[in-house]
């Protein structure tokens, strides 16, 4: 049981830092098409189109994001009757990297923060005196995780390994499913808020890198099973073309997830130190 819940808590993050999504036309202005670029036809100077002018932003918001590498990031995630909370600092510049501190509400923790620290091939939490076998620190190998959870398994290792910032406004980009919402403060930033609704199995399929089609195929069934249809994604960018706040809201029956991270501090320092194996109790 304990078991479990810990790997609830390795889900829960992922989603925090990268985003489980997906896409579905809503109908909208946001959800259609320009009719082609803005400078298209025999219209040479003819003003973009507000999607046109809102990929545009995006397009330098992932340049710029991404190419930081690094940030400090902290949020919250509410998926069902449980919430989840983060403050950290991420590394993306050779796959992921972070240290973070998780509080949950309930379950694992007895709501007291538990360091988490992720590599290129493995999260460890520290359990403190509740660890397994009286090891303080629990390893989850991805490749371990991937065969024990099957299709959604594959899908986090892929979010644990390829994740960063700039993917969500990459996802918002690639759907073309975008719209400028207004300008809005953010802890004290300006910033420009864009919004798109996409559906759940195609985000899945548009943000994994490294899954294979039987298990994407598997994904799909499952989130149909749980009511899963639509994902907003939002997303603020400061005057400095980076991203300072995502939400991302998953509709489902059974499941309803509502997370919202904010970024500062780019080009932050980050160091991730593995735990001692004598500390240490593998996942199997």
């Amino acid at each position: 049981m304990r078991s479990t819940r810990i790997t609830a808590a390795v889900a829960g993050v992922v989603l925090l830092v990268g985003g489980l999504s997906a896409c579905n036309d809503d109908g909208g202005k946001a959800a259609g098409s320009s009719g082609g670029s803005g400078g298209g036809g025999d219209a040479a100077g003819k003003q973009q189109s507000p999607l046109d002018a809102a990929l545009a932003s995006l397009k330098k918001a992932s340049q710029q994001t991404t190419g930081k590498q690094s940030a400090k990031v902290d949020g919250t995630t509410k998926s069902g009757g449980a919430e989840q909370k983060l403050k950290g600092a991420l590394d993306w510049s050779q796959g992921v990297r972070m240290t973070v501190d998780i509080t949950q509400s309930g379950g694992v923790g007895g709501g007291k923060p538990m360091k988490a620290l992720y590599t290129a091939d493995a999260m460890y939490m520290n359990l403190g005196a509740a660890g397994l076998g009286g090891k303080p620190w629990v390893k989850y190998d991805y490749d371990v995780m991937a065969k024990k959870m099957g299709p959604a398994g594959a899908l986090l290792k892929d979010g644990l390994q390829n994740n960063n910032p700039g993917r969500s406004v990459d996802l918002l980009l690639a759907s073309g499913k975008v719209k400028e919402v207004g300008k809005e403060s953010v802890r004290g930033v300006q910033a420009t808020h864009y919004s798109g609704t996409l559906g759940v199995s195609e985000m899945a399929r548009m943000q994994s890198k490294d899954v294979s089609e039987a298990d994407l195929q598997s994904l799909e069934k499952q989130l149909k099973t749980i009511g899963a249809k639509n994902e907003t994604i939002d997303l603020w960018i400061g005057a400095d073309n980076l991203l300072v706040k995502k939400r991302e809201q998953m509709d489902s029956k059974s499941a309803p997830y509502d997370s919202t991270l904010f970024y500062s501090d780019y080009g932050t320092k980050v160091t991730v130190t593995e735990p001692p194996a004598s500390e240490t109790t593998e996942y199997k």
